[in-house]
């Protein structure tokens, strides 16, 4: 099934107030954003969708503490979105809704909605390096790194679940809806990849007790890694929490930044994922620090050569 990737998440929170203005500082385009909550785009139109967790358009909660509601996939054309209804329609109820998507739920309660995808296409440069033995990708006098540099998301790249069966959540986006493996942290969950993408993964599931079931982050690719660094930095000044990085995972080599966030989950910025096709071959590790990150920074104020050393750190 050609499914291309997320299209929309929809949350229903406690403050709406708070979380619109979190999704505009984190980058996001404010499509709608008022008191009953709001839509969030990156530049392809992929987003977020705000409502007050007793908005009663919305799907039913998890019974859990998450606030996510509802996990939106765009597909390639009509008849892909006929055969993922005809398909789940064989075990469990299925809705049509009157913009013409297709409404259900996974094996594990999560709310799951197809649509043919309303995304963009982007045209846009990815961000240009200068290396030794290679052909200059920015001209002589063309400067890397500006302070006034536009860091608007691009799209929105994967979401992650806390589920408390992983295999048996990970037999449904394979089986039933044609996902595929692409790795696995081992007795933790896999990394799932649509047929409609090369990303790495458009869904990663961590197996964890019932009480926790529910979304633990999103995240939205930007142009780069000087990008994600930009914007976690511009976001940590307006008052944000670090929850995790600046680094680099190593499976997906995705450079990521996570924060802390009013929507009861974390929110990434990541960039320059791996694309894998059918001869890739899934690797397993066991989770930890050293498999899930190359490398890991640590935010600190600025500082300048010839400063005096902060607190804890080594004088030479």
């Amino acid at each position: 099934m050609n499914i291309i990737g997320l299209d929309t998440l929809v949350f229903g929170v406690d403050d709406v107030t708070a979380c619109n203005r979190y999704l505009i500082d984190y980058g996001l385009l404010p499509m709608r954003s008022d008191d009953r909550g709001g839509r969030f785009e990156a530049l392809d139109g992929t987003g977020i969708e705000i409502m007050h967790r007793d908005d009663p358009t919305l799907p039913p909660a998890l019974g859990t503490a998450s606030m996510l509601r509802k996990t939106i996939y765009g597909v390639d054309d009509a008849a892909t979105l006929d055969a993922i209804a005809q398909e789940l329609h064989r075990d469990r109820e299925v809705r049509r809704l009157a913009d013409g998507s297709v409404e259900s739920v996974d094996d594990m309660g999560f709310v799951i909605g197809f649509q043919v995808t309303q995304r963009r296409a982007l045209s846009l440069p990815a961000e240009p390096v200068n290396a030794p033995g290679a052909s200059a990708q920015r001209a002589p006098n063309v400067v890397a790194v500006r302070d006034d540099m536009a860091l608007t998301p691009r799209t929105l790249s994967h979401v992650v679940y806390f589920v408390p069966d992983a295999a048996k959540a990970e037999a449904f986006y394979v089986e039933r809806l044609g996902f595929r493996c692409t790795d696995r942290f081992t007795d933790v969950g896999p990394f799932l990849q649509p047929a409609g993408t090369l990303d790495h993964h458009t869904l990663f599931m961590i197996q964890t007790p019932p009480f926790m079931k529910g979304c633990e982050h999103f995240t939205f690719h930007m142009g780069g890694p000087t990008e994600v660094l930009q914007a976690g930095t511009r976001f940590v000044a307006k008052g944000y929490q670090s929850f995790w990085g600046p680094g680099r995972h190593r499976f997906g080599s995705n450079w990521f930044w996570y924060f802390n966030s009013p929507l009861g989950c974390h929110v990434e910025y990541d960039a320059d994922m791996d694309l894998h096709d059918a001869a890739w071959s899934a690797r397993e590790a066991p989770m930890g620090a050293d498999t899930s990150q190359l490398f890991l920074f640590q935010h600190r104020e600025n500082w300048a050569p010839g400063g005096p050393p902060a607190a804890g750190d080594k004088a030479d």
